[in-house]
């Protein structure tokens, strides 16, 4: 037996540390610059090989959404800015 068939998938997306990330539609991510009156690339970037990023399967100029669980507000919202590297 392999020894990479034996090896065990794991799906980073599932770890309890791990928030919720989501690539936005094209539609969402307009409306997301229009109602922050900016260009995507003034959000803060993550880069397309960060784990999470290929995990999602997105691609250079997408949008991320990341919803954290906060102990004071409930939940924190932040937005991403995907780029190559």
């Amino acid at each position: 037996m392999s020894s990479k068939s034996s090896k065990k998938k794991f799906n980073i997306l599932e770890h309890e540390l791990v928030p919720k990330h989501e690539v936005l539609t094209k539609e969402e991510a307009v409306e997301l610059m229009k109602s922050l009156g900016i260009g995507p690339e003034r959000l803060p970037w993550i880069r397309a090989s960060d784990p999470v990023v290929k995990a999602l399967g997105a691609k250079p100029g997408d949008i991320i959404k990341i919803v954290r669980k906060s102990p004071t507000a409930g939940e924190s919202v932040a937005y991403r800015f995907v780029v190559s590297g």
